[in-house]
């Protein structure tokens, strides 16, 4: 059975942005739970101290590489949690996002947090997402 997405967006801001308000997803056979991704090497050492472009590029590397994991991909995604130790300096290098979820034609429902700080001191970005085949 194929996966039928339908955007609920009661306001046309939020698509203007890149995201919908809400999604309801019917059909799907399987559902990713993805732990925060954060722009972590291979041997778990973090990356781009003090570059948040660097770090969201390699947080959502991280991120396609756990969905294709799963035989998924970008598109899959249904849900997106942002959290970021610098909210205005993620809006000045938020085209790297929206730039590869408009590639793979997705606008996941998604939420920004800004926090104190993330499990490493030198991370300023962490993506958990959701995603269904």
């Amino acid at each position: 059975m194929a996966v039928e997405r339908t955007a609920v967006n009661p306001w046309a801001w939020s698509v203007e942005l890149g995201y919908n308000q809400g999604e309801i997803v019917s059909g799907h056979a399987r559902t990713l739970y993805c732990a925060g991704q954060t722009a972590m090497d291979g041997d778990g050492k973090p990356r781009h101290a003090d570059d948040m472009a660097a770090q969201l590029a390699l947080s959502l590397d991280n991120l396609e590489a756990v969905l294709g994991e799963a035989g998924m991909s970008l598109a899959n995604l249904v849900r997106l949690n942002v959290y970021t130790t610098d909210v205005d300096r993620l809006f000045e290098h938020y085209g790297v996002l929206a730039s590869r979820l408009g590639a793979a034609g997705v606008a996941p429902p998604t939420t920004m947090l800004g926090v104190t700080r993330l499990a490493l001191p030198d991370l300023m970005v962490e993506l958990e997402a959701t995603a269904v085949a």
